[in-house]
Parts: C-alpha cells; structure tokens; sequence
C-alpha cells in the first residue's frame, strides 16, 4: 500500500513539465456550453420539463462545472477521443470529471485509449509505413469478385501494446471509424459518422495516463480512470493484471491527487476488489462497470440480495449503460427499470453511459440499427429534446449521481439547472 500524500491541484499545475503552458485553457475558464443544449430544449415537446430548462436559459449566465457531468473519452462527438485536445474541449463544456481509459504500451507504460487494440480506427498509425509494421495484424484491403461484391472487409489490428511510448506519442488521434470497403490505407482511415465532423481531426495530441492527470488537475478537474480488459495479453511489458491495477493508482499517489477527486473504474470485479484491499481511500469511489446484456437484464434483473452482495464485498458504485436503468410504462412514459430501483434499494449509488452518442435520436435511433442506448424506451421518444427527458428520468427518479457524455455541455447545461451538484 502507498502512502497518500495531499497539496492542492494548483500547485500541481504550477510544476507540471508534461502539459504545455502555452494553451489557452485555465482552471478559471468560463463555461462556455454552445447553442446545442438551448437547440435541443426548442426541439422538446411541451411540458414542465421544458418550461423549467427555458426559464434556466432565460436566468442563467454564468454556467457552472458539475460532477454530474462526466467527458466519456473527452467530448468525443468532435473531438478525437482521448486526446488533448477532446479533454480541453470537456474542460470549456463544463465538465466536473474527465475519463482516461487507460491501457499500457509495450514498454509497460500507460496511455489514454478506449481499448488496447484501436490505434488502426483511432490514430493515423497506418499511414507511418515503419509503425504500421509493428501492428499486430497488418492492413489487408478489402476484396470483391469480378461482379464488385464484397468477398472480405478491410482490416488492421493496431495494439497500444505494439508500440513503445515513444512510439505511441508519436502517432496523431483521429475520429473513431474505419471505412471496411477500402482499398486503400487512406480510404480505411476515414469512414466517420454523419452524426460527427473531421472538423477538429487535424493531428490531435495523444496522452499517456500522467500527462492526461496532470493536464485535467491543471484545469481544476477531477478524473474517472477506466481500467481496460487485456484482450492481446501483456507480452513484453511486464505487467500482469495485479501490477497494471496497481499502477493505474500509483499514477494518482505520484501526482498527489486527493482520492476523493478520483473515481476509479473497471468491468472485471476482482480489479475493484483488489482497490478495495489495497488502496482502500481510493475504492471508496470505485466503480463497478456492468456491461452484461441489456436485454437479459430487462428480463431477469438482478435481486435487491443481488446487489446487496457486492455492497458486502465493499462495492459501492455501480455504471450500467442508460437502457439498462430504463423502461416505458404502460402509457409509453420513460420510468425507472426493476434493475434501477433495486440496486438503489441495496443501497448502491448509480453511474450510466453514455449521452450524445447516438446521434439523432429518431433518424439514427429509432429508424436506424444504432439503437443500443435507447433500446429500452424507443417507443417512448419523439425527437431530440428526448435526449433531456432521458437524462431527467435519470437524475430524478432513477437518483444516478454522474452521466458520461460524448458531449458535456448537454449534461453540464442540465446540472446547472437542476442542481446536480
């Protein structure tokens, strides 16, 4: 167990050599949310919920950062995930807490990427001849018969893991997609979503975890670190899974953060169990991330003793994603899930993911496939401003105490006016 060490963040920021001082972003930065929110409180329908948020906008001027609002991956709906450029993005949106997921390069060092084998989809490594070597799987174009139908999509698999920190540091963040018809490296680095922009995809800067703490504590924020599942092994990097737990935290005991700004996460129990046992001022915000099968779960929720078990095992938080807190009524109403009320009712408190990442929510929902965040309340939605009716089920009824958002000035608009803290 490390011993614990408390100063305030600005302190840090002062010393910190790992952030450039030259950007514009401070901790005394205004809030500053865009026109998004006050567009989708126009598009909602009438109705208290929407009298209340336009008597927000009308009193409110000076927006505060929230807790409530956690940056998913930084503001991922325009900015690279992961990158400096998506948490300065957060920060100016009002964000109280900035996720890193965390994995580790071949030299055993941390960085920010949502999983350890997305560089082909998440940076320009496929364009450095002499790094894309390194991939685990290199490109292969797509194939098509003589009639152009497709026989096999393109594909790469480039591991965080392939690479030295040097290396990954190397490399720039792009938008998140990969076009599977190319035939050609430049046409599989793009792809992107209709419902996001290349606008700000121009050489984002990656972070190791270090720097990703002390660009966020210099800002005055607070960190949600996500532990990522091991899908390619360690190989070199002499980590196993106890160590890598173990170094995500360190990170935090070396910079100095007061536990009470972090909240550790990660899917696999026995990472959040062993927080508890060995960094137990830091476990007591750890979260339990739930990713089993939303329908399953709707069906066959988890009991009150369910819950109770992990609450007995030192458990305290737990973040399933938004549909599995939900349900629709008989009157088509949004209402909290039996899965929502029982884990309150063992006494859990309530994290979900992930708001503004599903793009428009009748054409790209409701009409579409990408339906995995509203699957449970389709029915009850009738255009964007149910993006806010979606959040308020959430914060009121539900009782969740953080929302990740791919867009937080959304969230960070919602928490000022109904005081979330």
């Amino acid at each position: 167990m490390r011993l614990l060490f408390k100063r305030p963040v600005i302190l840090l920021a002062l010393i910190s050599a790992m952030v450039p001082l030259t950007l514009l972003a401070d901790i005394t930065d205004p809030v500053q949310l865009g026109p998004r929110p006050y567009w989708l409180v126009d598009e909602m329908q009438d109705g208290p919920l929407k009298k209340a948020l336009i008597a927000c906008a009308a009193e409110t001027h000076n927006f505060e950062r929230r807790d409530f609002s956690i940056a998913h991956r930084g503001a991922p709906l325009q900015f690279p995930e992961h990158t400096m450029e998506s948490y300065l993005a957060a920060h100016r949106m009002g964000a109280g807490i900035q996720e890193c997921d965390v994995t580790f390069t071949a030299d055993g060092e941390l960085v920010c990427r949502h999983a350890q084998c997305d560089l082909h989809t998440t940076t320009n490594i496929l364009s450095i001849p002499e790094l894309a070597a390194k991939c685990s799987v290199p490109f292969a174009p797509a194939s098509y018969d003589d009639h152009g139908n497709l026989l096999a999509p393109a594909n790469a698999r480039c591991c965080a893991s392939d690479l030295t920190l040097s290396e990954f540091k190397s490399l720039a963040g792009k938008m998140d997609a990969a076009d599977s018809s190319a035939t050609s490296v430049g046409e599989y680095l793009g792809g992107t979503a209709d419902t996001r922009t290349d606008l700000y995809a121009t050489g984002a800067t990656l972070l190791s975890h270090r720097e990703s703490i002390d660009l966020i504590a210099r800002l005055g924020g607070k960190f949600t670190p996500e532990l990522k599942a091991v899908t390619d092994g360690f190989g070199e990097s002499e980590l196993d899974q106890q160590s890598y737990a173990a170094k995500l935290i360190d990170a935090y005991i070396d910079a100095e953060i007061d536990p009470s700004h972090v909240w550790p996460q990660s899917f696999n129990l026995d990472d959040v169990l062993y927080w508890i046992e060995h960094y137990p001022e830091f476990a007591k915000q750890a979260v339990l991330l739930d990713d089993r099968d939303v329908e399953e779960l709707a069906e066959n929720p988890p009991s009150i003793s369910d819950f109770a078990a992990l609450v007995d095992q030192g458990v305290m938080i737990i973040a399933p994603p938004m549909p599995v807190l939900l349900s629709e009524d008989a009157a088509g109403q949004i209402v909290p899930s039996a899965y929502a009320m029982n884990a309150k009712s063992a006494g859990l408190d309530i994290i979900s993911w992930t708001t503004e990442r599903s793009g428009r929510l009748i054409q790209d929902v409701v009409q579409s496939t990408s339906k995995f965040y509203y699957q449970t309340t389709l029915g009850a939605l009738e255009n964007d401003g149910d993006i806010f009716t979606t959040m308020d089920v959430l914060a009121k009824d539900v009782g969740i105490i953080g929302l990740f958002s791919d867009w937080p000035a959304t969230t960070t608009f919602y928490a000022n006016c109904m005081g979330m803290r």
